[in-house]
């Protein structure tokens, strides 16, 4: 059984034109985009991920001498990962003495939690 088509010509857009119509638009603004990329890409290494999920579980502050022991790193190695984790504001510290305390800030997990959650 033969179908016929009816054929339109090709026309060209207009440079840099659209070629349809967005069916979504983000429902999240840039700023908000961005912090929540801040936060993400932070717990995108594994190791981040680890302390977070120690901290997290801890729920208090745990001296950063106490974390060395669990990973196979020397303790500036952790003490980088924990500082990243600071900048993106996942973790805060408290210096008591020569050694840094380090809780999770839970504000930060929360958003992107929520938004993974809709």
């Amino acid at each position: 059984m033969a179908v016929d088509l009816e054929l339109a010509p090709k026309t060209k857009r207009p440079a840099g034109g659209a070629c349809c119509e967005p069916v979504v638009h983000p429902d999240v603004d840039r700023d908000r985009a961005v912090r929540m990329a801040e936060v993400a890409k932070a717990l995108g290494d594994p190791i981040r991920l680890q302390l977070v999920d120690v901290l997290r579980r801890h729920a208090g502050e745990v001296c950063v001498c106490e974390l060395v022991p669990l990973f196979d790193l020397s303790q500036p190695t952790v003490s980088h990962h924990l500082k990243v984790l600071r900048d993106a504001g996942i973790v805060g510290s408290e210096r008591r003495g020569l050694w840094a305390y380090y809780y999770v800030v839970p504000e930060a997990l929360e958003e992107v939690s929520g938004w993974l959650a809709r």
